[in-house]
Parts: structure tokens; sequence; C-alpha cells
């Protein structure tokens, strides 16, 4: 698949980069490359290839859902540099924020 100068800018403002002159010269070779590369993959027989969502086998290896004792309120106030005795005071950030 041959590339101009013109897919070039359309990917490049898909991707919002501002490039130069050289810069697409540059990349114009680059996605080249990679096309060529996808090109030959797409010769690769795979007639008889499952089709998957993973190269292995994955299994959900995430605990249960299930309520657990946390650190002490106290306890994890202890390292915070200001708080009310209840949460972590922080500065304001945003104007007009209560």
């Amino acid at each position: 698949m041959n590339l101009s100068i013109d897919d070039v800018k359309k990917v490049a403002k898909l991707a919002r980069l501002r490039l130069s002159p050289e810069e697409e010269q540059e990349f114009l070779g680059q996605l080249g490359d990679i096309l060529g590369y996808i090109e030959m993959l797409n010769e690769v027989d795979t007639e008889n290839v499952e089709p998957m969502a993973h190269i292995a086998d994955v299994v959900n290896v995430f605990r249960s859902d299930e309520a657990q004792p946390s650190i002490d309120r106290e306890k994890t106030l202890l390292n915070a540099p200001k708080t009310d005795g209840t949460y972590f005071l922080v500065p304001q950030i945003l104007d007009g924020a209560e």
C-alpha cells in the first residue's frame, strides 16, 4: 500500500499532532513500514485457527468481593499533615468551591 503525504497529514490531524514537513516525510516512511508489516501478517494462513480474545487462557483471579477489616481511622490520620479529626484537610484548588 502506497501512502501519500496527505495520508500522513490526515493521521496526524486525527492524533492531534502538528508535524513539520521533515517530520511528515519521516512518518511517511515509518507508516509505510508498519503497513508493509501488516500486509506480511495478512499473508499468514489462519484458515483453521480459532478466533480468541487472549493468547493465553485467562482465569479470573480476583478475590471475592467481601467486606474486610480496614485500617483504623485514627491510625490513618496520623500521617496526614492536616485533619479535622475525621477527614483529611487539603488546600482548596478551585475558585468558589466550598
